[in-house]
């Protein structure tokens, strides 16, 4: 990762860096507007080939941003240098000050996801979800920090989509 200023401040969490789960499309989308934007981005799927995957796609659509000159070779360096590829949940979570899930659309695997960011991502940090129909709510309440869980629905294809729909849960806090 690389040492420099935070990229946002928020009122109450300054967030400096988002850990993505999930390296299918749309979490590759989030992870590279993330790192576009400024912020250390930490990429993690179970499937290592997944993640392998996913990088390259992101290769390619910085490359492709340079070459319609939307971002500058120094830009698109930048970003993907702020990228991090790793195995583990617990690796990802630890030092996230913002986590989106972007895993398949399965409750049960939301739950199970929640419950552990709950144990493993530091107190402060945001948990949100990718989803675009599921209960944010239901996910929330697998954790014991249900003001810090919120819904980030994306839009696809996200680099392109420059939309994000912000989703409550019941205890969700301003």
């Amino acid at each position: 990762m690389v040492a420099r200023e935070p990229a946002a401040r928020g009122p109450f969490v300054s967030i400096r860096t988002i850990a993505v789960l999930g390296a299918g499309l749309m979490g590759r989308g989030i992870a590279y507007v993330s790192a576009v934007g400024g912020y250390d981005t930490i990429l993690q799927d179970p499937d290592r080939e997944q993640t392998q995957k996913a990088m390259r796609e992101i290769d390619a659509t910085l490359q492709k941003g340079v070459d319609l000159g939307k971002i500058t070779d120094a830009e698109a360096i930048d970003a993907r240098k702020r990228i991090a590829l790793v195995d583990g949940l617990d690796e990802a979570a630890k030092t996230a000050d913002l986590v989106i899930e972007a895993a398949p659309e399965k409750m049960d695997v939301k739950i199970e996801i929640f419950a552990k960011l709950d144990e493993l991502a530091p107190k402060h940090a945001i948990l949100a979800s990718n989803t675009s129909s599921m209960s944010i709510t239901e996910m929330a309440a697998a954790t014991a920090r249900a003001p810090q869980v919120v819904g980030m629905h994306f839009f696809n294809p996200v680099p392109r989509m420059k939309l994000l729909e912000v989703v409550r849960a019941l205890e969700t806090s301003d």
